[in-house]
């Protein structure tokens, strides 16, 4: 035992005091905001400020009706965002709780068990098999201690641990390698026992540091936001332009500064399109949400409409393809005799010694899924339970020879077992050529039917006086078993609907070639190449550009080189979505365009570098994260189509009045409740719409795309000048007529509405019918149409409503007229949408491009 180490353990207030030295034993919360910093984010919003000034000009004015109005517009946008923005937090952290392991320490002599979080420096911690390292620690009792330490090598086999002894020098701990006395977070313990003394907590640990070290890493910005970013700001500047101009306009020729204040705010509001970035957030934030229902979690909701544009998937194998769960499939004996086991666990007696066998050369109580279908084999099959005796000697895996042995003493004779990669086994048992080319070709036949292969054998130790290495013991070949990973049932429609939609699908494994390839085929993964690790490791950059035509299978490939693969899928113009679960998959996932971490069996480290996590690591979760993007972006686009539509006749009816020296029509109170209208219609109606019939059926967009395209812009602008055209010759008209002020606000603001209407159904599809539009089922449009039209009612038969909003009563007729521009709009507009179809990429962002073709 090490200098120092007390067997009692540290003491409750020593532990306490050293928790509140160094924190808890987690990861840093990257990235986590607070209310307060949600809020200021969303008050930064030029509308706001807008509504803000609105309100106290209106104060100014002594105006405390229209004041409280404008500011209470103001309140409840920032409400909604901070409870939308504050929602998505809470679960993220909802999921690391749920993740935290639990330890088992000795404090003031007892053990007891405690949350990971807190287990600080100089803890005792007791390892059992199959307990998860809450902690880096050094070795003081080890007995027969393993552990699993791929999380952070990459290294799938278990290493050796060792005592620390007392005295030497103490290296640098770094994980990998045999007989080393060190044990690391994050690391399963996956065979026998020990007590260890912690030397680093949270991100002191290895785990930690590379978390870390992801910040070296940038993740993709937000292309949307940007885009998004850059027209609000260009909107923004020309409209405050706009209206300090107007208001100097006004104030220097008609007087009444206030009034010209009110006049600029109510030109600013109709021109900047405040909608886009309330479009992205609520889109994306639903679109989070819808996606949650399926398994889906998002760390970074930008990344799903990013998923919708992806052209490659690299996927792992084990658990996202299969179900990881490992069950017995084939046995072979030496004799040749070969026997498949199906539903029926009926299995002939002569292969029971083998099942035995294989179930005796593993862990009395197993945690790895092969070695828990053999013991359930042996359970189902034998229907006995294993020979009674006592593990008297076992030899672990070793670098140099994959195979282990166990050593069992039952009183009277002693019994070795051993199991191990076929490879391993032949050499224990020194066959012969024909034997073991009859062996391989077992292997083989096995390993292209995805079959993971086993070798069985048995020996007969001389005595109690253990050899050194397993080589010095007769062993005699027992057999082979076969041990399937069932491909998840989902899988193959999943992989044929990434095939039509033009997503290129490719399988990353640590496994062997053969099994890659099987697994690959039953999936429905394209025919290609099989590129190995070894070989990519030989491969400079242009060559590996050069391979990644044509490869779908790339396997036993180390984690590092998952990144390479990355990064070399980017270099080539490809948008990349990554899958996986490991601390040394967490740089490929940051790397990549959309990271995917499972969420049953990943790590911290690599949900913090993923975009995306699966919370039931199904691949069939991926495809309806796809789907979903692409109907995200289409409905963006309609919505940003209509914004810039609507703001066309808007922007005009404010400045009509000013070019012919008339009175002011819509001041900022009318422009806020018409925000009203179209701020439900952005956020609800567009982002519940359905997806287009195509949208598996399409190519990915061009990445380059840019979201406010020309075509677009020159459509919105045109369906916009269309209904303002309408309305100021009606607007005209009615005031050369000599139609009183007041009414022909009313007349003109109910007229604007039809013509909302009119643009809303408009832009409901890209390529569907006025017939299909007016039927698409969108339970949203329902309950937006009967608060328009409860709203216009109370407007309409509420003199209070009409006094506040300066409006006059009008005719039935005029009401009639004013819906009657709507219709027209709507007629028009669907007349001329099939030939701007045919002009335009917009209406239907696949044409010219055509559909995806089998590959």
């Amino acid at each position: 035992m090490i200098e120092g180490i007390r067997p009692a353990g540290l003491t409750a207030d020593a532990a306490r005091a050293r928790l509140a030295e160094d924190g808890p034993n987690e990861l840093p919360r990257a990235g986590q905001r607070s209310i307060v910093r949600i809020a200021l984010e969303v008050l930064r919003e030029p509308m706001l400020a807008l509504l803000l000034a609105g309100g106290v000009a209106y104060l100014l004015l002594g105006d405390m009706t229209e004041a409280l109005i404008l500011l209470g517009f103001a309140t409840f946008s920032v409400a909604v965002t901070v409870i939308q923005e504050t929602r998505t937090e809470h679960v993220l952290e909802a999921l690391r709780d749920l993740s935290a392991p639990r330890a088992l320490v000795i404090r003031d002599g007892t053990r007891v068990r405690i949350p990971g979080r807190e287990v600080v420096r100089d803890d005792l911690l007791v390892l059992e098999q199959g307990d998860r390292i809450a902690a880096d620690a050094v070795l003081v009792e080890a007995a027969d201690l393993q552990t699993d330490e791929s999380l952070l090598t990459g290294e799938s086999l278990p290493v050796g641990k060792v005592v620390a002894i007392e005295g030497a020098a103490v290296d640098t701990p770094r994980p990998g390698g045999e007989g080393q006395p060190y044990v690391y977070s994050g690391s399963l313990v996956t065979r026998g026992s020990g007590i260890s003394r912690v030397l680093a907590t949270g991100p002191r640990s290895e785990i930690g540091r590379i978390g870390q070290s992801l910040a070296t890493l940038d993740t993709e910005a937000p292309r949307l936001r940007r885009e998004t970013t850059r027209i609000v700001t260009w909107c923004g500047i020309g409209g405050g332009a706009v209206a300090l101009l107007v208001v100097l306009l006004f104030g220097l020729l008609r007087g009444g500064w206030i009034e010209a204040v009110l006049a600029g705010i109510a030109i600013g509001m109709s021109l900047l399109p405040e909608e886009f970035p309330v479009v992205l957030t609520v889109f994306l934030a639903m679109g989070a949400w819808r996606i949650g229902k399926v398994g889906v979690l998002t760390r970074r909701a930008a990344a799903i409409e990013t998923l919708g544009s992806a052209t490659v998937l690299c996927t792992d194998k084990t658990g996202t393809l299969t179900e990881n769960r490992m069950s017995v499939a084939e046995l072979w004996l030496p004799s040749g005799d070969t026997h498949t086991l199906g539903t029926n666990p009926t299995v002939p007696e002569a292969y029971h010694g083998l099942i035995e066998t294989a179930a005796l050369a593993s862990a009395a109580e197993p945690t790895d899924p092969m070695e828990i279908a053999l013991h359930g084999a042996h359970g189902a099959v034998v229907g006995t339970e294993l020979p009674t005796g006592a593990l008297a000697h076992a030899y672990a895996l070793r670098p140099d020879l994959l195979a282990m042995s166990n050593i069992w003493d039952d009183g009277e004779a002693l019994t070795l077992s051993a199991k191990g990669a076929p490879e391993a086994i032949a050499s224990l048992c020194h066959l012969p050529a024909p034997e073991h080319a009859a062996m391989t070709a077992a292997v083989e036949a096995m390993a292209v039917r995805g079959i993971r292969v086993l070798g069985v054998a048995t020996a007969t130790p001389r005595d109690r006086n253990w050899a050194e290495t397993q080589h010095e013991y007769d062993y005699a070949l027992t057999g082979l078993v076969g041990l399937a990973d069932p491909l998840r049932a989902s899988v193959p429609g999943a992989v044929a609907q990434c095939r039509s939609a033009g997503l290129r699908v490719v399988m990353i494994t640590g496994d062997y070639a053969a099994t890659a390839r099987s697994i690959a085929t039953q999936a429905g993964i394209a025919d290609g190449d099989v590129l190995t690790g070894a070989d990519l490791a030989a491969l400079d950059d242009a060559q590996l550009a050069e391979r990644l035509k044509t490869v779908t299978v790339f396997a036993r490939i180390m984690p590092e080189q998952k990144l390479r693969i990355v990064q070399a899928f980017k270099t080539d113009g490809e948008i990349v979505a990554m899958t996986g679960d490991g601390v040394n998959d967490a740089p490929s996932l940051k790397a990549a365009h959309i990271g995917v971490a499972m969420g049953k069996r990943g790590t911290d480290v690599a949900r913090e570098a993923s975009a995306i996590v699966l919370l039931e690591d199904d691949f069939g979760s991926i495809v309806q994260s796809v789907r979903l993007g692409r109907r995200i972006y289409d409905n963006i686009r309609k919505a940003m189509a209509f914004i810039f539509a609507v703001h066309v006749p808007i922007a005009g009816l404010a400045l009509l009045p000013l070019f012919f020296g008339l009175p002011i029509l819509f001041g900022p109170i009318h422009i806020a409740l018409l925000e009203m209208v179209i701020d439900p219609v952005c956020a609800l109606v567009f982002e519940a719409e359905r997806e287009e019939d195509d949208i598996m059926r399409r190519r990915p967009r061009d990445p380059a795309e840019a979201l406010f395209s020309l075509p677009m812009i020159v459509w919105s602008v045109f369906q916009g000048g269309a209904a303002f055209a309408m309305l100021a010759t009606v607007f005209l008209v009615e005031i050369w007529s000599g139609m009183p002020e007041m009414e022909l606000r009313a007349l003109t603001f109910f007229a604007l509405i039809a013509e909302i209407v009119a643009l809303i159904l408009v832009n409901r599809s890209f390529s569907a019918s006025l017939g299909q539009a007016l039927v698409r089922h969108n339970a949203a449009l329902r309950y937006v149409a009967v608060a328009i039209t409860g709203v216009t009612a109370l407007i309409l038969f509420l003199p209070q409503a009409q006094v506040l909003l300066k409006f006059g009563s009008i005719a039935w007729s005029d009401m009639a007229l004013a819906i009657g521009l709507g219709v027209v709009l709507l007629v028009l507009l669907e007349g001329c949408k099939p030939l701007v179809g045919r002009l335009s990429a917009f209406v239907s962002p696949i044409q010219g491009r055509g559909p995806v073709t089998a590959s």
